[in-house]
């Protein structure tokens, strides 16, 4: 399913339409939001986001995980894997398919231990099995089941809060000041827009420190794209993001094609893409997530074998102000 655009733009008749459904949505959203969770022994650091969708939740992840590793810590990721059939808790194999665990999962799976888990505390008790300094949630700000030392919000710098509604009427998980209620840090990814800036001074006015990164492309992925003439797909929450970050590196597309977020790629679809990019003499070039989804199926393996990768990862433009941060409320040593 896509985002309605409306959620992006500023209220409107189709989000007054909805909002009676929004308020109630909004009211259960925030009622639960209050249950109590489970204390874990180590230290809980939650990356979550306000809205539906991507903001950059999992190269954070990542960047924390890696911000730990560096000063010899092991953390492990706790994660539900979106869209994978598989249930858990388990520990996630890197070379599983998306289509058992998710694509997510995948990605943090190469970088440290990654339990995948629906019901959070039966995760987390799978990842103390493993030894962690500290569990590190891909997601999971409006789960209560953990309490977390960290709440750690991720706002897209382009997109903001949209038309900080609730859903259906908007793209906000619960009520934004309840979210906020339980936040303990904002990271804007991307130059902040009118929209984020708002964001950024809600959580400044609860004092609250806000960190800035972006995300910035693989340099040598990026060399080897210069020059050619490229067919840009992506089925990710944003595919305007990723069409920006090529263009940002020099790599402006003559043709793309947008798909839902986390889509599940048909061999018709990808016989679509392998023609158009024929025709037109163009080198297919794809998402991370993306190419994750085409493996362990033999009628998209001719597509995923011709997609050039473009990884991108979190740069933050203060990583000592970032450590410092989550030395002091976890007291890890970092």
């Amino acid at each position: 399913m896509r985002e309605p655009a409306f959620w992006w733009r500023a209220p409107g008749l189709a989000s007054g339409l909805l909002a009676p459904l929004a308020a109630i949505y909004g009211h259960v959203a925030e009622k639960r939001l209050r249950r109590p969770g489970a204390t874990l022994p180590v230290p809980v650091v939650c990356v979550g986001n306000l809205t539906v969708g991507g903001a950059g939740k999992t190269p954070t992840a990542i960047a924390l995980a890696r911000l730990m590793q560096a000063a010899g810590l092991a953390p492990v990721f706790l994660t539900r894997g979106y869209k994978g059939r598989l249930a858990g808790p388990l520990r996630v194999d890197p070379t599983a398919a998306a289509a058992d665990v998710g694509d997510e999962p995948l990605l943090l799976a190469r970088v440290a231990p990654t339990i995948l888990a629906r019901d959070r505390v039966a995760g987390a008790a799978l990842a103390l099995t493993a030894r962690a300094s500290a569990i590190v949630m891909d997601d999971g700000l409006q789960n209560p089941s953990l309490v977390k030392t960290i709440a750690l919000v991720v706002l897209d710098g382009r997109r903001g809060a949209g038309n900080a509604r609730v859903v259906p009427a908007g793209p906000l998980r619960a009520p934004l000041e309840a979210q906020l209620d339980r936040a303990h840090g904002l990271l804007v990814v991307g130059e902040p827009s009118a929209a984020a800036e708002e964001i950024v001074g809600m959580v400044r006015k609860r004092g609250l420190p806000v960190f800035f990164g972006r995300l910035a492309p693989d340099p040598a992925a990026v060399a080897t794209l210069r020059g050619q003439k490229l067919l840009a797909y992506a089925g990710i929450a944003d595919p305007d993001k990723f069409v920006a970050t090529l263009a940002a590196a020099g790599l402006a597309p003559a043709q793309t094609v947008r798909f839902a977020d986390h889509h599940a790629f048909t061999p018709a679809e990808a016989a679509r893409l392998l023609a158009d990019a024929d025709a037109n003499g163009l080198r297919l070039v794809t998402t991370e997530k993306d190419v994750l989804r085409l493996q362990g199926d033999p009628a998209l393996a001719g597509l995923a074998a011709r997609s050039a990768v473009l990884p991108v990862g979190l740069v933050l433009d203060e990583p000592a102000a970032m450590r410092a941060f989550l030395a002091g409320r976890t007291g890890l040593r970092l």
